[in-house]
């Protein structure tokens, strides 16, 4: 009588590395696409410029005002909209911002005065500001330490391949002109419907938590929901104290870090159609193609950084050398006349500045207790994008004074490198939001790895 045997069990190593597979692959493709929705939604208002300006003759420091205070509305309402996530459920909300933007984006259409650019562009910052951070906390409820940073890392090479997807075809959407509409009319109106439909289709294809999916093994939701529960446990602070966040020095710096990072990521996205536009003679849909380049090369790069930061479970001295980078393609990128060469250095200060978003973020998440996680991010997100208005804006106004980019581009520079020396300041240990105030240097000789990447975390 043959002899039957029982499977083998699955060994944790081979358990972890199935469960976290399919977490990106029932995971990331949605929400890799909603990201590239939503980008695109923000940052189209770049290639509508090209035609927009002239025909409502809008200044570029009008521009650069408008496209920077989408941040003032984005900061205003990021923390309620924060907050609000942990009542309602990610899920929820996160479909209800998406219509909501996707309409607002859509009315565009409707701007005819600076004045009602402005409110619009403010309204979108407002309908946009629960979206990223309530994605933060939607990766940070799923994807155990080790995997955090691939995964944000993925997620977010939604941002500059919006900008490979988005450049050829705003620059073909400005050729439209059928009806009462103008090519930039097109553009808004087109754009901004997939966040309408995507904004529905996600009741349906996001869960709130790993438990209520039926595509993970019973081991494999028993293996994820022990390591999630674990990691809340070793990071947990001693009280839920909302006001923590706010008076912690790693909150700030880690703050300070994004300030910079985003003053290069928009005062680049809104202006590089017409960087490139300033030494190249190409049409609008040869200039769609141009600009996609450096949204290629920064997705590529993006990737291998958060590759590489995970590997080595190491994310400042990553962020700093990226800052770096950055900063020098910053630097030149407005004082050549070639287009070959202005499309290289824009590459390599984007490059530079966007490759810092998947170790940055594994960071602030790993180093957040459960319960001030929501207010950490939030205070981040919300103070630090505020380098979003500083960017576009500077770029706008001294272009209007001077003439010429030198002198924002000079500031992104200058932002990225501080950026890159904050970045080094910060301690890497989840024990210093500790609601009780300890001092992270008591921390360190007590630190458990350095983030999320960390195999001995």
């Amino acid at each position: 009588m043959a002899t039957t045997h029982a499977e083998p069990a699955p060994t944790a190593p081979d358990l972890e590395s199935k469960t976290v597979r399919k977490l990106f692959l029932h995971l990331l493709p949605f929400l890799f696409l909603v990201y590239i929705v939503n980008y695109l939604d923000r940052i189209n208002v770049g290639f509508a410029a090209l035609q927009m300006q002239a025909q409502l003759g809008l200044s570029d420091r009008v521009y650069g005002l408008g496209a920077g205070i989408f941040f003032a509305g984005y900061f205003l309402f990021q923390l309620p909209s924060n907050l609000a996530m942990t009542h309602i459920g990610a899920r929820r909300l996160i479909s209800a911002i998406m219509v909501v933007w996707g309409l607002i984006s859509s009315g565009m259409i409707f701007v005819h005065t600076p004045h009602g650019f402005y409110g619009l562009r403010f309204l979108l910052g407002i309908a946009e500001s629960g979206f990223f951070p309530g994605v933060i906390l939607y990766l940070k409820n799923w994807f155990p330490e080790r995997a955090r940073a691939r995964a944000m890392a993925l997620f977010m090479t939604a941002n500059p391949l919006s900008g490979v997807v988005g450049g050829p075809i705003s620059g073909a959407l400005l050729q439209v002109h059928a009806g009462p509409l103008a090519g930039w009319q097109w553009l808004f109106l087109i754009e901004g419907t997939p966040a309408i439909l995507l904004g529905i289709a996600s009741l349906w294809f996001l869960a709130e938590r790993p438990e209520s999916v039926d595509w993970l093994s019973p081991d494999e939701r028993a293996w994820l929901a022990m390591e999630l529960r674990h990691e809340r446990e070793n990071h947990a602070d001693r009280k839920r104290n909302w006001p923590a966040a706010f008076l912690n020095r790693q909150v700030w710096l880690l703050t300070l870090t994004y300030f910079g990072l985003t003053t290069c990521m928009y005062g680049l996205v809104y202006f590089i159609p017409k960087l490139i536009r300033n030494v190249s003679t190409a049409g609008n849909f040869g200039l769609g193609w141009l600009s996609a380049v450096p949204y290629l090369v920064t997705a590529i790069c993006m990737v291998l950084a958060g590759a590489h930061s995970d590997r080595t479970g190491e994310r400042r001295w990553h962020l700093a050398a990226l800052a770096f980078v950055g900063a020098t393609g910053a630097c030149f990128a407005a004082n050549v006349n070639s287009t070959a060469v202005t499309v290289f250095l824009l590459s390599l200060a984007m490059a530079g500045g966007l490759s810092m978003l998947g170790p940055f973020w594994a960071l602030a998440a790993a180093i957040l207790g459960e319960s001030t996680a929501p207010a950490g991010i939030a205070v981040i997100n919300s103070f630090g994008n505020m380098g979003g208005f500083l960017g576009p804006y500077s770029v706008g106004l001294l272009r209007t004074i001077y003439g010429g980019f030198s002198g924002g581009m000079f500031v992104i520079a200058a932002a990225l490198l501080l950026s890159g020396v904050f970045a080094l300041l910060v301690s890497e240990s989840p024990q210093t939001f500790s609601s009780t105030g300890t001092h992270p240097l008591q921390l360190e000789a007590s630190r458990h790895g350095s983030g999320a990447g960390d195999p001995n975390a």
